[in-house]
């Protein structure tokens, strides 16, 4: 294996030289720069991360915990943290959660034995009472991404229940009355914000909330597809649908159309999480955006500023997200 003693002895410096160079530990001469990382280059040597992280209490990486395979809206959550992370200098450490609890805490764990600076972790339904309640008694600093069950950590996400009562009041305003929602996951923070979103909207136009219209949609294509098949069953089905999430609302637009339901014209759908093709259906999704990237590059900036004061009180941000009006909600073409 090819040692730091090697680098220096190809570049013709000493070892403290090559140290220097590696960790901007101290500024040297652009000439004995060049010659040193030509050597490193010749030599094909590798920083031994963890004999530095040993000697400096830091790995320089932060850790994500996060469901990110089975919800295509923490894609963009994942690219804003791992751009702000890589401007300031870490790696990100990535593992799926796949929203269950105990895969969880094995990431957590696994993250935290790679000896992380920070995590950034999407908490899941029982994450309260099993993965936060380990990590409250730990000195690693963490943040809550999306969801946002305790004020006892830094957290950052989207406001949900104004954006969705903003959604339901748009569907009162084109007449309807009977308005459905699919919910996501059940216990997360996000699902009880829109949830009771949804029922605010209701209220405030004097709709009596029913609750044969609100089913769990379950988070997923084929949970959503099941639940708003069983909506449209109803005795009185709904002339509108809310639907929770992007991954729900794949999974209701194929129900909606092995029911030969047109949009709007026989049933309007709006939904929570914009998404890249959401313009291209016909007719458009009209939709709430939440503002992924700046979410991402938002809680690796709060992990960074605890790093550096861990004394700070906890932190909650919630960032405002865009109402995007298409044509699904029975609009008229926008450009």
């Amino acid at each position: 294996m090819v040692t730091m003693a090697d680098v220096a002895r190809v570049a013709g410096v000493s070892i403290s030289t090559v140290s220097h160079v590696l960790n901007e530990t101290r500024k040297v001469r652009a000439e004995t720069r060049h010659q040193v990382l030509e050597a490193i280059r010749d030599t094909g040597y590798t920083q031994n991360t963890i004999a530095r992280a040993l000697a400096t209490a830091s790995t320089t990486s932060i850790g994500l915990a996060i469901s990110v395979f089975s919800n295509p809206y923490f894609g963009e959550l994942v690219h804003g943290i791992e751009a702000e992370a890589s401007d300031a200098g870490y790696t990100l450490l990535l593992g799926d959660t796949h929203d269950e609890v105990e895969q969880e805490l094995r990431i957590v764990r696994a993250l935290q034995a790679r000896r992380v600076d920070g995590l950034i972790l999407a908490p899941s339904a029982d994450a309260v009472e099993e993965t936060l309640a380990l990590l409250a008694t730990q000195n690693l600093p963490v943040v809550l991404i999306d969801r946002l069950p305790s004020p006892d950590f830094d957290q950052v996400g989207t406001e949900n229940e104004d954006a969705t009562a903003r959604l339901v009041t748009h569907l009162v305003q084109h007449g309807h009355e009977r308005i459905g929602m699919l919910a996501g996951l059940a216990g997360l923070s996000t699902t009880i914000e829109r949830i009771a979103g949804y029922r605010r909207g209701l209220a405030e136009h004097g709709i009596p909330f029913d609750p044969a219209l609100l089913v769990d949609g379950g988070s997923k294509p084929d949970l959503a597809q099941t639940a708003a098949q069983a909506l449209l069953d109803v005795d009185r089905p709904p002339t509108a649908l809310v639907v929770g999430n992007n991954s729900m609302t794949i999974g209701t637009m194929r129900a909606l159309r092995e029911a030969r339901l047109r949009i709007p014209q026989d049933i309007a759908l709006v939904a929570f999480d914009d998404f890249e093709w959401a313009d291209l259906f016909s007719p458009r999704l009209t939709t709430i955006a939440q503002p992924c990237l700046e979410i991402g590059a938002e809680a690796v900036r709060l992990l960074l500023s605890r790093l550096a004061d861990p004394s700070l009180p906890p932190r909650t941000v919630r960032l405002e997200p865009e109402f995007m009006r298409r044509e699904s909600c029975g609009c008229a073409n926008t450009p």
